[in-house]
């Protein structure tokens, strides 16, 4: 019998059952489809992650204040931070200390907080950053109006501001803001500056924040004396560990700490910041990919069922195909083409309408400001194609040799 034999008899099978074919695949599409959605935006989130952190430099470490007793990874640092554990004990002082450090080239402090900023009956809630004036050559983001403020003007806690673009819009409209007062809370202050605008960074929208001088942030809004975070840029980005390891015994020198487990402060490369930022969102694709295979194991039962249902409404055409000289191969073959054809029909389908949607996805967040690349996955494809074929052999294989077996008195007997 030709080889091909079986193919043109699962090709045939398929086309006359068109509505129960199409159904069968189906579910290959939704998980196929899901699966490439997955790998696609897994990849755009990374991507989206390391262009935000290239806005603040690559060649930095971070001393940010942490709650002692726990490892500054663990949910109970985030958590207590987030729940308002107030750490007070990193200090300005901190960070001229720091600077020594032989490979620190620059740095610039941050303290966050947040006011309601009007102008006449317009008012928007900002987000406040109060920042060293060393802050704007480091950053990679400008002024485009006005100027930035001076380390006079933070030493006076000067009342100055540097503004971003929605803050503008929003409380000036189409009027140049640069000269004009901004009420933060119940004081005024004087614009000299409007940055120039920028995508929106994960949770934080730098287009609706407020630059200011660190002192002023610290006497004039909050009334603290502490900051939340040191900057410090590295001369040799390659000595990135050793720097950390000897910043991290100048702060317990400077906070009189002997036990590590009582550090109220954590030192983070950049390396070690995008490693855990890998493993998160690395975490969560595998943790979206289970769930769209979900979606193709019930796929491969679908195949399976209606595999078993076309032996059974096939018997007699076996029966006769084996009295007439068929081989248990040829027929195995017509069988398993059949759920092969199908279960690479649900791939290639799949595949299309999965970059279509991640190509949607893209756009949807490119509307909100977020520089979302697009990416076509080839190994995504390949593993989405390769899957679906898996599965056709897999779960079309048991009735294909159940149809294979059939002795052909018993099968022409059953019509």
């Amino acid at each position: 019998m030709n080889l091909f034999t079986p193919l043109k008899i699962a090709y045939k099978a398929i086309r006359m059952h068109k509505i129960r074919s199409a159904l069968t695949v189906l579910g290959l599409v939704i998980g196929i489809t899901s699966i490439i959605v997955v790998i696609n935006m897994g990849q755009g989130i990374e991507n989206l992650i390391l262009k935000q952190v290239e806005v603040f430099g690559t060649d930095f470490l971070e001393v940010e204040i942490k709650v002692p007793s726990v490892s500054k990874t663990s949910s109970a640092n985030a958590a207590g931070i987030a729940q308002g554990i107030s750490i007070t004990t990193l200090k300005l002082k901190d960070a001229e200390a720091v600077a020594k450090q032989p490979n620190i080239s620059n740095y610039y402090t941050m303290l966050m907080g947040q006011d309601i900023v009007s102008v006449g009956r317009e008012n928007k809630t900002a987000m406040l950053w109060g920042v060293s004036p060393s802050f704007f050559p480091l950053f990679k983001s400008q002024v485009e109006f006005g100027r930035p403020f001076f380390a006079e003007e933070d030493l006076a806690q000067a009342r100055v501001a540097v503004i971003g673009q929605g803050i503008r819009e929003k409380l000036f409209g189409e009027r140049d803001a640069v000269g004009e007062y901004v009420k933060i809370g119940d004081k005024n202050f004087h614009v000299i500056g409007v940055m120039e605008k920028q995508s929106s960074m994960m949770f934080f929208d730098m287009n609706s924040t407020i630059f200011l001088p660190i002192r002023t942030l610290q006497k004039q809004v909050l009334g603290i004396d502490h900051i939340q975070a040191i900057i410090a840029y590295l001369k040799n980005p390659n000595l990135a560990a050793a720097t950390a390891a000897d910043i991290t015994e100048i702060m317990r020198e400077q906070h009189g700490i002997t036990d590590p487990k009582k550090d109220d402060f954590a030192v983070t490369t950049m390396e070690e910041a995008l490693g855990m930022l890998n493993t998160v969102t690395g975490a969560i694709t595998l943790l979206l990919m289970a769930i769209a295979g979900i979606s193709l194991l019930v796929g491969g039962v679908g195949i399976m069922n209606i595999m078993y249902v076309s032996v059974k409404e096939r018997t007699y055409e076996i029966g006769l195909r084996k009295a007439l000289g068929a081989t248990n191969g040829n027929i195995l073959w017509q069988f398993l083409w059949e759920a092969i054809f199908l279960t690479f029909s649900g791939g290639i389908i799949g595949v299309i309408l999965g970059e279509l949607l991640s190509l949607a996805a893209v756009l949807g967040a490119r509307a909100f400001g977020l520089e979302w690349g697009f990416n076509f996955s080839l190994s995504g494809l390949a593993l989405a194609v390769g899957f679906s074929v898996m599965v056709g052999l897999i779960f079309g294989i048991y009735p294909a040799r159940q149809a294979a077996q059939m002795q052909p008195v018993e099968a022409l007997g059953q019509q």
